[in-house]
Formats: structure tokens, C-alpha cells, sequence
């Protein structure tokens, strides 16, 4: 337990022991004045114990005056989450009106918006490569105008999602090898990325999306992904053809519990935004000083009003 005014309880019990000698005299002097008047004084236990009563409020009263303090466990949402948001030409299908690309920018703002204060929220953009377009902050007015600003381009890339979201997290460029073990990014475990996607890949590599999951996961960073489309899909016209797209929610699924986080479907944008604000952040848990004067003084109101009563029923009166 800490003091915020130490001082104050060093006055306070000063005074609280001068009213304690005081107490004492006074009662003694008062049993002896009523003994010399040959009256007979009732028995002394609910004296001793309202007095007591009472002066045990004052004592703590002192101590709430300095302002104690505890510091105590308290869990927390905090840390760095990256919206991945899929920018590719997929995202302009029109299945989720007024298109993917629209509904999850509009998801992305709710998702901001309910964060606490204590989170750091960064953007990424990727088609078939992917770019930082705000790094993690407090600032909920940059996060919201970077995700506003993206606009549709070229193909997908899970993978480059991934790996640009923890380049995000971690500061530095992130790559898979060519072959080997997987670099050591050290642990990020109140760190989380929430990709926005219809899950199509046209890089042509799902197992390096999945690889980049597992370097995700070895780091301790969750991914939470968020499926933008429907089963049925769209078609989209890329470089003058028609192709048809579809959410794949398989896909999204797999990368998500690879590193033990959890898929979202959402079919329209009204569900993306639930989904996207109710996603569950990882809590952690610091120490925080919590202050104790009300409950301190609560206690010594008790005993002052306990100790009153109880003089109140011995003498008839307060004091």
C-alpha cells in the first residue's frame, strides 16, 4: 500500500492520539467525580467499547486523509492491433453492398471506435504485396483516415498480409527465408491483427500464407480474420474480364486458428460491423493503483455513527 501524502497521516494520528489521551482522562475524571458523589455508575463495558468505537473512526479517518493507495492486478485490453484490409480488385464485387472494399472500410471505423484508449492501432493494405499505410498509434484519426484512403488494386496476397501486419508490430521488415527455420521476432503477445478479406489468394502459395501464420503464432500475435463477402459471390471485372469471386471461408478459417485466434463471417455490412467491434482483444494485466480513502472513510463513518449509538443507549444522549 502507498501514501499519496505521508505527512498528512503523521498530523493525523497526532491528532487522533491527542484526542485519545484526552478521551481517556475525561471518562476517568468523569467515573471518579460520580464515585466521590456516592453514585453509582452502571456496568463499564459499553463505555469502554463505543469510546473505542469511536475512536478507532477517528484513527482512520487520519489514514484516509493521506490518501492510501494499493497497487493491484488489473486486466486490461491493451496493446497494438493491425487492420490487414484487403485492397485487392476482388474487394470491388458488389455482393456486399455497396461493395466489400466499402463495407469493410465501414467496419474498420466501427472496429476503431470501440477500442479503448489503451490500444495502438495501425493499418495495412495489401493486394499482392502489402503497405504500411499507419503504423500502430493512438491516434483513432490517422487509423480512420488511412483506412478511407485505400483504394482497389491488382491481386492478393495472404501472406504479404500477414507479413506486412507483424512488420507493423514488430518495427522492422519481416520476410519468410527461402528455406531454414523462421527468424525470431521475439514475443508480441498483446499484439493482434485483424484481417479484413474475402480470402481469395492469387499469389498461387497458400502454404506460404500459412508459413507467415506460423511465424505469427511462434511470435504470440493472434490473427483474427473477418470474412468480406458471400458464398454465392460476384462477378468483378479485372483488366476488361468478368471473373467470378466468392468468399473463401475455409481459408480465412485456417490462417486464424493456425495461430489461435477465430474466423468472423459477416455476410452484409451491417454484421461486419458487429463482428468487427465485438472482436475480443487480449486482455493484460497490470498494476494499477487503485484508491482506498472512500472505502477507508466508509469504515470510519461506521464507527463513529456504532459509537454514538452505543452512547446514545447508555447515557440517553450523544455526548
Amino acid at each position: 500500500m502507498s501514501l499519496a501524502h505521508p505527512v498528512l497521516l503523521v498530523l493525523g494520528l497526532l491528532v487522533a492520539g491527542a484526542l485519545v489521551v484526552v478521551a481517556v482522562r475525561l471518562t476517568r475524571r468523569r467515573s471518579a467525580a460520580l464515585a466521590a458523589a456516592g453514585i453509582a455508575t452502571p456496568g463499564r463495558a459499553g463505555v469502554p467499547l463505543a469510546l473505542w468505537l469511536s475512536l478507532g473512526g477517528v484513527l482512520l479517518l487520519a489514514v484516509a486523509w493521506a490518501g492510501p493507495a494499493a497497487a493491484l492486478p488489473v486486466g486490461r485490453s491493451a496493446g497494438t492491433v493491425v487492420l490487414a484490409m484487403d485492397v485487392s480488385s476482388s474487394m470491388g464485387a458488389t455482393d456486399v453492398a455497396p461493395s466489400r472494399l466499402a463495407a469493410a472500410q465501414q467496419a474498420a471505423d466501427a472496429f476503431i471506435d470501440a477500442q479503448p484508449d489503451t490500444v495502438d492501432i495501425g493499418v495495412v493494405g495489401f493486394d499482392q504485396g502489402a503497405l504500411t499505410t499507419s503504423l500502430p498509434t493512438a491516434d483513432r484519426a490517422a487509423s480512420k483516415a488511412a483506412v478511407q484512403a485505400l483504394r482497389l488494386s491488382g491481386g492478393t496476397s495472404l501472406s504479404s498480409a500477414i507479413l506486412g501486419s507483424l512488420s507493423a508490430i514488430t518495427g522492422k521488415t519481416v520476410t519468410l527465408p527461402e528455406s531454414g527455420a523462421l527468424p525470431e521476432l521475439g514475443y508480441w503477445g498483446s499484439a493482434t491483427i485483424v484481417l479484413l478479406s474475402d480470402g481469395g489468394d492469387s499469389s498461387g502459395s497458400a502454404e506460404a500464407a500459412t508459413t507467415a501464420a506460423t511465424l505469427a503464432q511462434n511470435a504470440g500475435v493472434h490473427l483474427e480474420t473477418v470474412g468480406v463477402g458471400t458464398a454465392s459471390g460476384a462477378n468483378v471485372e479485372v483488366d476488361g474480364f468478368q471473373l467470378h469471386t466468392a468468399l473463401d471461408t475455409d481459408r480465412l478459417t485456417q490462417l486464424a486458428q493456425t495461430t489461435g485466434g477465430a474466423y468472423h463471417p459477416a455476410s452484409d455490412a451491417a454484421q461486419l460491423d458487429d463482428v468487427a467491434s465485438g472482436i475480443d482483444l487480449r486482455l493484460t494485466v497490470a498494476e494499477q493503483d487503485v484508491p482506498l480513502a472512500g472505502g477507508v472513510t466508509a469504515l470510519a463513518l461506521a464507527l463513529l455513527v456504532a459509537g454514538a449509538v452505543l452512547t446514545a443507549l447508555r447515557t440517553g444522549r450523544l455526548v
